[in-house]
């Protein structure tokens, strides 16, 4: 756990966005120093938009190295850290292990950690979470601080409130004011056996791509206990997401784990808006597909869909690798940080 005052790095190991968007991460970075207490340190290509992988790849070697470095927080996503894991030497994040927050392609360092042994915790991007408009989403807040600081089982519970719509980051009074947000709509439960077991997974689309790069880490035996996944804002079709669960029952991935926890999906964005209705199609589609796989690869997994573990907005931060108790009889889900 960290304490007020420590240092922590902030890299950008998919894409130097600060670059062109400097509001949202200011305002993290500031949330990180004046709400948080921690002492942010920016590397080179962390403001950089065009950077190398093998770069970006230096600049994650440079945290771990550095001993009075306690964290490292991703400052957002992007597309092709994929191509950043080849540089990196597995030797240099054992020397000194610490947490990594980070989500959506961060999913490709969070699994090269995972594969080390080595803590991770799917969530917290400064320029999202912590530059979110306003203030912090308060779920997210409590989420972050209890993984930071605190330690020990938290329980996860169903948002009051919550959105899936993107605010320009162009505009700078988008990050004066919250979003507004959706009534909450619960999770949706299958199965009644209660589990326990280790989290694994992260956004569906980024796991796909690592087995269609041969980026595995570890062997499919070692994988096990409880699958999370998510989709990101590129909304890819419910048959996609098929394709993809599809294609980890295939590699026989998909019926080793005894319990899968799906996040909200994201059905709008910047790009492309949906109606209300259309957004709710969107959601229940993703569920069918999801369902359908499961069916046909492990009919017996509990399943709890609707978890706000992604894109949308809050976000619950779940430790990689770490524990994961889901009770269906009172629909209760603990983790433990």
């Amino acid at each position: 756990m960290l304490k007020p005052g420590d240092r922590v790095a902030i890299v950008s190991p998919s894409g130097g966005l600060p670059e062109i968007f400097p509001g949202p991460y200011e305002l993290g970075l500031r949330r990180l120093r004046d709400d948080f207490g921690l002492d942010p340190v920016e590397y080179p290509t962390t403001r950089k938009l065009r950077s190398t992988p093998a770069e970006r790849a230096a600049d994650l070697h440079a945290a771990w190295s550095d001993p009075s470095i306690r964290a490292v927080f991703a400052s957002i996503g992007g597309s092709d850290q994929i191509t950043v894991l080849k540089h990196l030497d597995p030797a240099i994040f054992q020397a000194d292990p610490k947490p990594f927050f980070g989500y959506s392609d961060n999913t490709n360092l969070l699994n090269f950690l995972h594969s080390l042994g080595l803590p991770g915790y799917y969530g917290g991007s400064v320029m999202v979470q912590f530059g979110r408009g306003g203030a912090m989403h308060p779920d997210t807040e409590r989420s972050l601080r209890t993984a930071i600081f605190g330690g020990g089982e938290f329980d996860l519970t169903p948002a009051a409130g919550w959105t899936d719509v993107d605010h320009d980051w162009a505009v700078p009074a988008n990050l004066e004011t919250e979003p507004p947000l959706f009534p909450g709509t619960g999770w949706t439960w299958s199965g009644t056996r209660e589990v326990t077991g280790k989290l694994w997974g992260g956004c569906i689309e980024i796991i796909d791509w690592q087995l269609a790069a041969n980026r595995w880490m570890l062997p499919t035996e070692s994988y096990s206990g409880v699958l999370f996944c998510e989709t990101s804002e590129e909304m890819p079709p419910s048959e996609h997401v098929y394709w993809m669960l599809r294609n980890l029952g295939e590699r026989g991935l998909l019926e080793r784990f005894d319990a899968m926890l799906w996040g909200r999906p994201k059905s709008r964005s910047l790009d492309r808006t949906l109606t209300p209705e259309q957004s709710v199609a969107y959601v229940a589609d993703q569920y069918i597909a999801v369902d359908r796989a499961l069916a046909e690869y492990n009919p017996g997994a509990v399943v709890v869909k609707g978890l706000d573990i992604g894109h949308t907005d809050p976000m619950l931060v779940l430790p990689y690798g770490g524990q994961v108790h889901i009770d269906p009889t009172a629909q209760r889900i603990t983790v433990t940080y």
